[in-house]
């Protein structure tokens, strides 16, 4: 069994999430996955689970966070 890095549980159905930077980390659940990996939006601080918006070098949850700080020419994927 793994243990999960955000809550300890320990779980036989545990599942690793490689990094592009190689690192790896063990979750028992997509909600502490989430928890630990997802950006969080630099206007609102939820975290971003969905596409998301980049802009200037920072993460936003959505095309509208991300005009009201400031960034310009900015929409939402469709």
């Amino acid at each position: 069994m793994a243990q999960c890095e955000v809550c300890g549980n320990e779980y036989d159905k545990a599942f690793s999430v490689t990094m592009s930077g190689g690192d790896s980390h063990t979750f028992d659940s997509f909600e502490c996955a989430i928890h630990a990996l997802a950006p969080v939006c630099e206007y609102c601080d939820v975290k971003v689970i969905g596409h998301g918006v980049e802009a200037d070098g920072a993460f936003y949850c959505c095309a509208h966070c991300a005009s009201m700080a400031g960034s310009k020419g900015v929409s939402d994927r469709a």
